[in-house]
């Protein structure tokens, strides 16, 4: 017999990146001291990994809890970006409700239908949270109204479109009912314990607990988060688990916890409706589930929407390498590639015909740029193709490709600019809005994902940084016709050496440098963008030729532009279809796959005359 529990919520924050959840799931945590007064605590703490607080982002859902007049609210901090949408579509499988929140000033945006539809599907109830009340041209009246719209776009219910609203200033970490805020977040909590359902649980039933996460601990082994839906588990109690396939290991709950501000605390026993970890049960993974052993019964597995772009991970074949990297074999790629899917559900890898590469599919370019980065951080060196998009076969045997849906912000003299960029890549024109208050037009397209590779550097060029682009996947429609994304070609080094002042000055008369004077090269490295379509090899470690003549002006220093230092972002958006980028936990280069000058000359030479034929 189910009954609710009404000592337990479990919640999750949703929203569009950069619109509060973290700095509020802050505030929920120093208001129901869950630290010490004299605790030194940094902005953002949930953000616990270094990337995260680099770039701004939360790339993985994170759990904690808070007490509030005896009841236990679990909280879980989600992704914003579409790209980690695996993570938002694992977590709603452990919550009764989400907080979603939205920006006072822009309103819903695209990744807040993202994460919206996902809460909306699993049949959750919001509090919408109208977050940044005191930020200028704020419109908090707008915003909800904007909010309710959305929501009925959706399909929400009747009961979910009646949402309540709190309104928030995140960072003074005070709500209200109304943009009138009270000195606390105490109108937050009251709506979480008013109107988010409380766990319906069967405490006698056999125990069901569903993993969604997976974290490690060095000295206990892997540690399985997840939700208990029915029974309880207890500490050294024998289990069982029950994988994807239906197959049934027993095991046994070595370790028992749950969450309490940002520690685990040991327990011995938990009950249902609650999020616990348990560590000791060796080969779990996500989208199993723990059981009784005497009646195992699986609960629904978790499935995630496919990868719609993929690149390749290679052994990297520079002459440079082994220098600077501490892992570089094929074995230990291979091991850190298949480890990673472990707690990545959205992540997929593949072998391939050669032993040393292997193709990797995720959500979008920052996935798999987060996946490079933290790797490159871990001490490996490997080699990375260009993002390209997976294709799929229609019913009749059509080409389907993926779409995104763009939304643009710019100001009105830029409208054109975005209009032309986006018409050269496919892109239809959905919805366009002029005007705003701030004089700030807004676009809407639906492009193909391959022409949106590399095109946000281009864009924030064009607009001279002032355009905003936010992307979310669409659909699989039938592919379109061919994409020219790079007007440009690549300055490409002749030999190996050591760049000059005197051979990068005439390379820069042809182009801008990635790199300066000092800098070691070698052949078949890209040292720079050619101004026109196609390559241009070039001498950069030569040196003046000494004479005897002397003059007033000779020993005048050559000057040199700055180079352009692209991070890892910009790299792969750089990268053209014969070009790999080689990445060390030092730096990154940028190279041709074919790094003998002749043979490159060769394949482009074949690559015409069969284009020609065609």
């Amino acid at each position: 017999m189910k009954e609710p529990r009404q000592d337990i919520r479990n919640i999750a924050i949703v929203a569009h990146v950069d619109h509060g959840k973290t700095t509020l799931v802050d505030g929920l945590l120093r208001q129901a001291k869950a630290f010490r007064d004299n605790q030194q605590v940094a902005e953002r703490v949930m953000d616990s990994q270094d990337l995260e607080r680099e770039r701004g982002i939360t790339i993985l859902a994170k759990n904690t809890a808070v007490t509030y007049r005896g009841v236990r609210i679990n909280i879980v901090d989600t992704p914003g970006h579409a790209d980690f949408g695996g993570e938002v579509e694992r977590v709603m499988n452990m919550v009764d409700g989400v907080l979603l929140l939205v920006d006072a000033a822009e309103g819903p945006m695209p990744q807040t239908r993202f994460v919206l539809r996902k809460a909306l599907q699993m049949g959750h109830k919001a509090i919408v949270v109208i977050n940044k009340v005191d930020r200028k041209n704020a419109d908090p009246i707008d915003a909800v109204n904007k909010t309710f719209d959305l929501f009925i776009t959706l399909g929400a219910t009747e009961r979910q479109a009646e949402f309540p609203v709190v309104y928030t200033n995140a960072l003074t970490q005070r709500a209200g009912t109304t943009p009138e805020l009270g000195p606390d977040l105490q109108p937050l909590y009251e709506a979480i314990l008013q109107h988010i359902p409380a766990p319906l649980v069967d405490r006698t039933a056999p125990l069901q607990m569903l993993v969604t996460t997976l974290g490690y601990d060095e000295y206990k082994g892997v540690i399985a988060v997840g939700r208990i839906f029915a029974g309880a588990i207890r500490l050294d109690q024998p289990v069982v688990r029950l994988d994807v396939d239906g197959g049934q290991t027993p095991a046994r709950v070595r370790y028992l916890y749950i969450h309490q501000g940002l520690q685990r605390l040991p327990v011995d026993v938990a009950e249902a409706g609650e999020i616990v970890a348990v560590a000791g049960i060796e080969g779990v993974g996500i989208g199993e589930t723990i059981a009784d052993p005497e009646q195992p019964v699986a609960l629904p597995t978790i499935r995630v929407e496919e990868p719609t772009v993929r690149m390749t991970f290679g052994v990297s074949t520079s002459p440079f390498a082994g220098r600077e990297g501490t892992w570089g074999t094929s074995r230990k790629l291979r091991e850190r590639l298949w480890s990673e899917l472990l707690h990545n559900v959205a992540l997929r890898v593949e072998e391939t015909e050669t032993t040393d590469t292997f193709m990797v599919s995720g959500r979008g370019e920052l996935q798999l740029a987060i996946l490079i980065e933290t790797m490159r951080r871990e001490g490996y060196e490997f080699q990375v193709s260009r993002p390209e998009v997976i294709y799929k076969e229609g019913a009749g045997g059509e080409k389907l490709e993926p779409y995104e849906e763009v939304h643009i912000e710019v100001p009105e003299s830029h409208v054109g600019t975005a209009v032309d960029l986006l018409g050269q890549r496919r892109g239809q024109m959905i919805d366009l809005q002029h005007g705003g208050a701030d004089g700030t037009a807004h676009l809407t397209y639906i492009v193909p994902t391959r022409g949106l590779l590399g095109f946000r550097y281009q864009f924030l060029t064009a607009t001279k940084g002032t355009g905003i682009v936010h992307s979310i996947f669409h659909a699989y429609m039938p592919a379109t016709g061919r994409i020219d994304d790079r007007a440009f070609g690549s300055l490409v080094a002749w030999e190996t050496g050591v760049a000059t002042a005197y051979g990068l000055k005439a390379a820069e008369e042809r182009g801008r440098l990635f790199i300066e004077p000092g800098v070691e090269v070698y052949g078949g490295m890209v040292v720079g963008q050619y101004q026109r379509p196609g390559d241009l090899t070039i001498n950069v470690t030569k040196k003046k030729h000494m004479t005897n003549v002397r003059s007033s002006t000779q020993d005048i220093e050559v000057r040199l532009s700055p180079p352009r230092h692209m991070s890892l972002d910009e790299a792969l958006e750089y990268l053209g279809e014969d070009e790999l980028l080689e990445v060390t936990p030092v730096t990154f280069r940028i190279r041709k796959r074919q790094l003998d000058t002749e043979e490159r000359g060769k394949a482009t030479k074949r690559a015409k005359e069969e284009l020609a034929g065609a």
